[in-house]
């Protein structure tokens, strides 16, 4: 009953939003046509153009605050001085009456050029108006010749792109200004509330008396997980309005209000006790007795007080914990576990600690809690290895700025250019949709173009047929785009559309009920699918041309590189080296894991033509395992840091303690890094075939591999093929054996506290570390069934490829 009741306010939220994005974009429209339509005669002549003004609208208003608007505001005027500036100068000089189709082409590919080169330097919203300026300055005064003024035209350009954005700003003040920080506000109490009710299913999981208990709980919190990413993917989208919203209204107490960092801690302990539990063997858990049961209920009391703890004020108060719940919790374990069925409990007992400590990390006062939370280095802090990967891909990112530029200028350029030969009064339809639709990050050429073309023809077919039955009155014409906004809001929430199919529709519909004087509706419909189909022809082939690398080459090279940096942050796993480097290497391995994210949705909606089909079975089975040893390398950091931390309270040399377990963490890494940079070295094989021609037969091979590598026992203990349970146990038993030894030693310290927190984190490696084995197992089954996948005719033995790898390379 719940989760219907869930599903029922989840749907009215999203046809709330929808409707109210809907409703601000038809009034922003709607006053762009009584100022285009009924406004006075001389500031009419000013807008020539109406349609840009509706354009500027689309790009700006839909699901956006008042601080969009206003920053929306800025880019137009910036993109305008960009664009309409220089636009005027070059007119001046040369003439409109001496333009051509190669020169006006030529003019629109150089101007684009200019304003894309900056790369992230500006804005993409500013850069999307200010190339769909370039191409309305340049194409039309080509199409007026003599008649355009070097001066006026480029004015009238930015009058109605002036015209879009003033609108944008009325239609969010109107009746009541839509703010980020009510927004921010609101998402950040349901996202806390949120949490708080899956900490509620995972301790009452914790705390079932058997399987099925602990499995209906369990999966209460997937819906709830999913709704928690979306939540805070739109604080995190609304906390850049929120700057603009500051300096207009400074006199508003919540203006700064912004807790998306803070918030950004619940996910983790979150993720880790669902993590913990999915691995508990059995139910009732055995570690836990009366006095931890009741311990622990209380501090989760505690804790379910979460969507109080925000309130409306700048500055966030928490209320202080009570740091005796947490020693009670703490003080019940005092040894550490020797196998591995009971490492979970302690794990999830760590993520309770670890998300107490991160609530009460903000707090003005310092609690025995901040132990469990590692403070975040300064910003101006830069490490060593970050200024390393920025002086060597200084270059490359340069290359590719003036690449983006070139490809940008070519495209818009070839674009207006065959859009004008095959039509001069229309051309600037074929180089309007390229401009205004320009992405900074690769994209699905394909599929991109394919929504974008289906779109522009939806949009238009509904603007003929609304023109067809209320040709005659314009108002319900305009009227009549409401249910067509609220159409393609949820198209643009959809797969199959997503956000360029649908502003594409909107587009194509706004541009034919909102204007007059444009001809025939059917036949203006027919030269705009025309056109448009000309500018995303000219846009695939440039794309082609220019990146004619597959999605699917650049994902199986980014999977490789993926791996190459998870290997480094295995390796730099260290309970003597601390924290800081593992924290670099994460960073690093984070990038490369959402790159290797957007190669492989790409490469999911990429055609096939006579290339092999892309698996993406197998490459979301390695993205998941790879994602999760990226969170449990998060929570080693974690248990390391606290771990440094506390090693100043205790007696002798810590690297001493903790010298036999840093022997186990070496075999670890030895092993499964090993492991690791085979499957990197696998990944980028392009064919078994050749290798196996190329190659020894598999025994000389086999042997030759054992001789060289000297060690032959480190690969065939763990196989290649098949990581054993045995080897995982001993690894992983050894640790907790020589972790049981080192918390003897602080037994005599008498310090309770400090003893309960050593177990936790040391505990957490332990959990870890088997973890990271485990996800290791199923990445060597995910590069098994891709080579196999790519090579059907061949018999696939993973240590055989790597040992005739091996001899090759020597």
């Amino acid at each position: 009953m719940a989760t219907s009741q869930e599903q029922t306010n989840r749907a009215r939220a999203l046809w709330l939003t929808c409707l109210a994005s809907a409703l601000r974009t038809a009034l922003a429209c709607t006053i762009v046509a009584i100022i285009t339509l009924y406004g006075p005669p001389s500031l009419r002549h000013q807008v020539a153009l109406p349609a840009f003004s509706y354009v500027t609208v689309i790009l700006i208003v839909p699901d956006a605050t008042l601080g969009d608007t206003l920053r929306g505001f800025w880019l137009a005027l910036y993109a305008t001085i960009q664009s309409v500036g220089p636009a005027i100068l070059s007119l001046w000089l040369i003439g409109p009456a001496r333009l051509t189709t190669s020169t006006t082409a030529l003019a629109v590919g150089l101007a684009a050029f200019v304003v894309v080169l900056p790369g992230e330097a500006t804005h993409l919203v500013s850069k999307r108006i200010a190339l769909g300026q370039i191409v309305l300055v340049y194409v039309i005064a080509f199409i007026k010749g003599g008649s355009a003024d070097a001066i006026m035209h480029p004015v009238h350009v930015a009058a109605s792109t002036a015209v879009g954005v003033l609108a944008c700003v009325l239609a969010l003040l109107v009746p009541f200004p839509r703010l980020a920080c009510r927004e921010v506000k609101q998402n950040s109490k349901l996202l806390v509330e949120n949490a708080s009710e899956r900490l509620k299913l995972f301790v009452k999981a914790f705390f079932a008396e058997d399987n099925a208990s602990a499995l209906a709980s369990i999966s209460q919190t997937k819906s709830l997980a999913s709704t928690a990413t979306k939540l805070f993917q739109t604080i995190k989208r609304h906390q850049e309005s929120m700057q603009w919203e500051r300096l207009p209204l400074t006199l508003l107490r919540h203006s700064n209000f912004n807790p998306g960092n803070r918030l950004q801690g619940l996910e983790i302990p979150l993720i880790g006790m669902e993590m913990a539990l999915s691995c508990v063997p059995s139910f009732p858990v055995g570690v836990v007795d009366g006095e931890l049961k009741s311990a622990l209920l209380k501090l989760v009391e505690e804790q379910m007080s979460l969507n109080r703890i925000i309130p409306c004020e700048d500055a966030i108060t928490v209320p202080e914990s009570k740091p005796e719940i947490d020693i009670r919790c703490l003080q019940t374990l005092q040894t550490i576990p020797q196998t591995l069925q009971d490492l979970p409990p302690f794990f999830f007992l760590f993520c309770i600690s670890l998300l107490h400590g991160n609530l009460s990390a903000t707090s003005s006062a310092t609690t025995a809690q901040d132990k469990l939370v590692t403070h975040p280095k300064k910003e101006a802090q830069t490490s060593c290895k970050q200024s390393v990967v920025w002086s060597n891909f200084s270059m490359k990112v340069n290359s590719k700025r003036v690449m983006a530029a070139f490809k940008c200028s070519l495209s818009v350029g070839l674009a207006v250019f065959f859009g004008l030969i095959f039509s001069k009064e229309n051309g600037y339809w074929s180089g309007l949709p390229v401009a205004i639709s320009f992405a900074t990050a690769r994209e699905a050429t394909f599929k991109v173009a394919n929504v974008k073309a289906q779109g522009t023809v939806l949009g238009t077919v509904y603007g003929v047929f609304g023109c067809f039955l209320f040709h005659k009155v314009l108002p319900i014409r305009i009227l009549s785009l409401v249910p067509w906004f609220i159409f393609t809001r949820f198209l643009q929430r959809s797969k199959l559309y997503g956000q360029a199919g649908g502003i594409s529709a909107v587009i194509g519909a706004v541009l034919i009920l909102g204007r007059t004087k444009f001809g025939t509706p059917s036949e203006f419909a027919i030269a705009r699918i025309t056109e448009t189909f000309i500018g995303l022809s000219c846009s695939i082939f440039v794309e082609l041309l220019l990146q004619p690398t597959r999605a699917s080459t650049l994902a199986k090279v980014q999977l490789s590189r993926t791996l190459g940096a998870l290997h480094e942050c295995i390796d730099s796993v260290s309970l003597q080296s601390g924290r800081a480097q593992l924290e670099d290497s994460q960073k690093c391995l984070k990038l490369h894991v959402e790159e290797l994210g957007k190669f492989i949705a790409e490469a999911d909606v990429e055609p096939n033509f006579w290339f092999l089909p892309f698996h993406t079975a197998s490459y979301g089975k390695l993205m998941s395992s790879i994602s999760k040893m990226m969170e449990l390398l998060v929570f080693s950091g974690h248990a390391i840091g606290v771990l440094e931390q506390n090693s100043q309270f205790l007696e002798g040399s810590w690297k001493g303690i903790v010298a036999k377990m840093e022997c186990d963490l070496e075999l670890f890494k030895k092993m499964v890094g090993s492991l690791i940079i085979c499957f990197r070295d696998i990944t980028l094989l392009k064919s078994v075939t050749v290798l196996e021609r190329e190659g020894l037969d598999d025994q000389e091979s086999g042997k030759s591999c054992d001789l060289e590598l000297g060690k032959p026992q480190t690969l065939k203990a763990f196989r290649v093929c098949g990581l054993e349970d045995e080897e995982m146990d001993k690894i992983v038993s050894s640790y907790l054996l020589h972790s049981k030894e080192a918390v003897d030693k602080i037994h005599c310290q008498q310090n309770e506290e400090l003893k309960g927190q050593i177990v936790l984190c040391l505990t957490a490696i332990g959990f870890c570390v088997g973890g990271l084995i485990r996800a290791t197992r199923e990445i060597e089954e995910g590069i098994k069934e891709l080579v196999q996948w790519e090579n059907p005719s061949s018999h696939v033995n993973l240590y055989e490829i790597s040992c005739k790898m091996h001899a090759h390379q020597k």
